[in-house]
């Protein structure tokens, strides 16, 4: 069974509608928006605050840690304070973890119980067990005897609950049978679903959070696959844990809750940064806008959403990419310089566009500043219009050193393969030649691609996915050599309206074809969000549709042309390639957004570190305000930082705890110390910038 009614297409998911208070989640409601306070719930008057400064920037569901009974019983004035300031419609969430004496009180006062499967009614103690049948038998008679009493009440108040299961909290029962997987958060969220069905409780939403998105993304695939095998159709609260702050955070969220978003995954979100909750709102209201006119496009009928009896509004389609299990898609390997390989083991390649020829001197001057030259673009690409755009090209070559491997050049349909001829047998820079074919260009194709391989540079080939069927013959018979596919948006509404489609339609044409030739994924301005010039729309788009293929394994040049900044598109590309974990240029962060149980002051701490070790490519750093997702989350991490008590710091290496207790103003100088230990320490070059 499939995930999603069509990858091609989007059609949103059809799930019951849940009721959170008054705001209604799922069904043909919109996608809703929420966020999370930061203050100490026991300061009431302070979380009221924050409350209300969320929901007046558009917050639809406020969320407020309740991490012992002290703090769940503060929720009742907090309901009342909040309703008495005239926000009685916006539902307010309990976020319980370890102990359920917590959500039994919280249940009395909130619309929304939030359980973390892995925390509640399981202590983690990272042990390594073997489970026979009757043990896991037996656990799972003690968690139906533990959840069962919030699940009964629950249901007698009309409250919802959201099952949010994080890739860093796994119960040692789940870790010790699934591994921290996946599948591993898929199960672990099934179990307590499952409780509540034999209660007939079914106001229930889930979520499978993570801070890779590449992780993410698989676990809620995963999740709506095996729902869908019982048959449940429960809403989706969508979002990337401990993404970070910046242009960082913004981007990990995008291509997560995005590319699920695009498959017609999600029901409500929140976009998770290490900054000001009230930041977070306008990032993912204009995420959601997106999504929501793509399926407003895509389906009659309220929001894109067909009924559950009716079925998808699209026949299922499946493409050659296994989306429960990350895979890099095999290609050809091409030289476009000594230095610059695309193919497999070599990182996607980064091109940067210029609107004209006469920019490009400006533009290699650009390039060659001390800022970029840890993370240059490789290739430029300049549109071609005429003769004497080529005769400029020519000239520019020949007078500069140029600061970049190869010359993309997108050809005009008035350019034809004789007006090349001098340019590429006199250039000593490879050119990729880039032209879009449309169904009655099988012969241009031809004469295009010979013509490249006689001079020993490459074609990128334009052809849309319903054009494709009439260069098959052609394509055969040229096979792979010098051969590069790439869509724009042209005059096809299927790019225009769903690009990552486009992309698996070509991927799909190509694997029937036995085509290996690499894929480069071009972000053009009519891609962009419709209407809003901003960066952060850029950002967004970027990271839907480049971030998503790669984290689908696809991708082998990048182009972001909506920046016309040759500097700020660099980098926003480097920044997209490294949010997907295709390419690591720089520091990874996994810094959690500040919460009521939070032991130090995140942002300051996150930017301080950031300012010290943000040289250090390829080293990933957690900053974790306590301890609840801290040793799960840092996985994958280097080294952590982990508030232990307040103003103290345990600092750790992976998971490993090797430093305890250490006072803050200490840990900064001890973190240091413990990478240059590691072997992982260098200094900063003096032209560095932390987050370029």
């Amino acid at each position: 069974m499939s995930y999603c009614a069509s990858r091609f297409h989007t059609v949103r998911r059809p799930t019951v509608e849940v009721n959170v208070g008054s705001v209604g989640v799922g069904g043909v409601n919109p996608l809703r928006i929420q966020s999370m306070t930061t203050s100490d719930t026991q300061d009431i008057a302070a979380t009221v605050k924050q409350s209300i400064a969320l929901a007046e920037v558009g917050c639809e569901i406020v969320r407020i840690t309740a991490p012992n009974v002290a703090a769940s019983k503060c929720l009742k004035d907090i309901r009342a304070q909040f309703t008495a300031a005239g926000f009685g419609h916006i539902p307010l969430v309990a976020d319980i973890h370890f102990l359920p004496s917590a959500a039994m009180e919280a249940v009395e006062h909130v619309e929304k119980i939030r359980v973390n499967p892995g925390n509640y009614a399981d202590k983690k103690k990272f042990a390594v067990k073997e489970y026979t049948e009757a043990d896991y038998g037996d656990e799972l008679d003690r968690l139906h005897e533990t959840f069962s009493p919030l699940v009964k009440r629950a249901k007698e108040l009309g409250r919802a609950m959201r099952i949010g299961t994080n890739h860093g909290s796994l119960s040692d029962r789940i870790m010790n049978r699934y591994g921290d997987t996946p599948l591993g958060m898929v199960e672990s969220a099934l179990e307590f679903l499952r409780i509540a069905r034999s209660h007939n409780y079914h106001d229930l939403i889930l979520s499978m959070k993570a801070s890779n998105p590449k992780v993410m993304i698989q676990a809620y695939r995963l999740l709506v696959q095996r729902m869908g095998q019982e048959d449940m159709h429960y809403p989706l609260h969508l979002g990337v844990t401990e993404a970070g702050d910046g242009e960082d955070g913004r981007i990990k969220s995008a291509i997560g809750i995005g590319s699920l978003l695009l498959d017609g995954l999600g029901d409500t979100i929140r976009v998770s940064l290490t900054e000001d909750s009230v930041y977070e709102i306008p990032v993912a209201q204009a995420i959601a806008r997106k999504a929501m006119s793509l399926w407003s496009e895509g389906r009659d009928g309220p929001l894109g959403r067909p009924s559950i009896a009716a079925g998808p509004a699209v026949p299922p389609s499946h493409d050659s990419i296994d989306p429960f299990q990350f895979n890099r898609r095999t290609t050809t390997t091409l030289d476009l310089s000594n230095k610059c390989r695309v193919g497999p083991e070599q990182p996607p390649r980064v091109i940067v566009s210029i609107h004209s020829v006469v920019e490009l001197t400006n533009a290699i001057t650009a390039l060659a500043t001390p800022r970029l030259t840890d993370t240059p673009a490789e290739g430029i690409l300049i549109p071609i219009n005429s003769g004497n755009d080529l005769q400029l090209v020519g000239a520019c070559l020949q007078a500069t050193s140029p600061s970049f491997q190869f010359l993309a050049l997108e050809l005009a349909p008035s350019i034809a393969p004789t007006d090349l001829s001098a340019l590429l047998h006199a250039s000593k820079l490879r050119l990729l030649l880039m032209r879009n074919f449309g169904a009655s260009d099988t012969a241009l194709l031809k004469k295009f691609l010979q013509l490249a391989r006689q001079h020993g540079h490459f074609l990128a080939a334009e052809i849309h996915p319903e054009n494709f069927a009439a260069h098959e013959a052609t394509l055969r018979e040229l096979g792979d050599t010098s051969l590069i596919f790439t869509l724009a948006s042209g005059g096809s509404s299927t790019i225009a309206s769903h690009a990552t489609g486009a992309y698996r339609q070509l991927l799909d044409r190509l694997r029937a074809l036995g085509s290996n030739a690499p894929i480069w994924i071009r972000n053009t301005a009519s891609t962009a969000v419709q209407g809003d010039p901003s960066f952060l729309s850029k950002l967004l788009e970027a990271s839907f549709l480049t971030g998503g293929l790669l984290c689908d394994g696809v991708g082998d040049l990048v182009s972001i042309e909506t920046e016309s900044d040759v500097t700020r598109a660099t980098k926003l590309t480097y920044n997209v390639l490294q949010g997907a974990g295709a390419r690591i240029s720089k520091t990874e962060f996994v810094a959690c957004p500040s919460c009521g149980r939070t032991l130090f002051d995140l942002q300051t701490t996150t930017q301080r570190i950031r300012a010290q070790t943000g040289h250090l490519k390829g080293v990933k750093i957690a900053i974790m305000g306590c301890i609840v997702n801290g040793p799960g989350e840092m996985a994958d991490a280097d080294f952590g930082y982990v508030g232990g008590a307040p103003g103290k710091i345990n600092l750790y290496v992976g998971k490993n705890c090797v430093q305890y207790n250490l006072p803050q103003s200490e840990a900064d100088g001890r973190l240091i110390a413990l990478i240059r230990e590691h072997g992982k320490w260098v200094d900063p070059e003096p032209h560095h910038a932390s987050g370029v």
